[in-house]
């Protein structure tokens, strides 16, 4: 199973991207999807989630209410919408999938995750 991101690239404070995560090779339709980001010089961190029916959505602080994860299934695609980016959201953005039960929260931990793209670079300029 192989993810995509894409969609990254240079842009503005206060600017807007979106991410896509395309799978290939398989369908996302049983999978919870969710966003991390790598900043420069930090861990990788959890940002926003989706389970597998969009029915559930689950962000971290940093970006809640700033970042929409939604979900195509005919696209087979998972986006992320940021809007109002600062300087602090410059990172490489990756996507994962995860095939389990549980509450939103378990899409924090990376470990659970079954795959991910390689990585997508989003830099805020101020």
């Amino acid at each position: 199973v192989q993810l995509q991101a894409s969609g990254g690239g240079l842009v503005q404070a206060g600017g807007t991207l979106r991410l896509s995560c395309a799978a290939a090779g398989f369908s996302l339709d049983y999978y919870a999807v969710g966003w991390f980001r790598q900043a420069p010089g930090k861990e990788r961190a959890f940002v926003a989630a989706i389970s597998s029916n969009g029915g559930r959505t689950y962000y971290s602080d940093s970006v809640k209410g700033q970042f929409t994860i939604s979900r195509d299934v005919a696209k087979n695609t998972v986006y992320l919408q940021m809007t109002s980016l600062k300087p602090e959201d410059t990172a490489v953005y990756y996507c994962a999938a995860y095939l389990g039960p549980g509450p939103m929260a378990v899409m924090e931990d990376e470990w659970r995750m079954s795959s991910w793209g390689k990585g997508t670079q989003v830099t805020v300029s101020s």
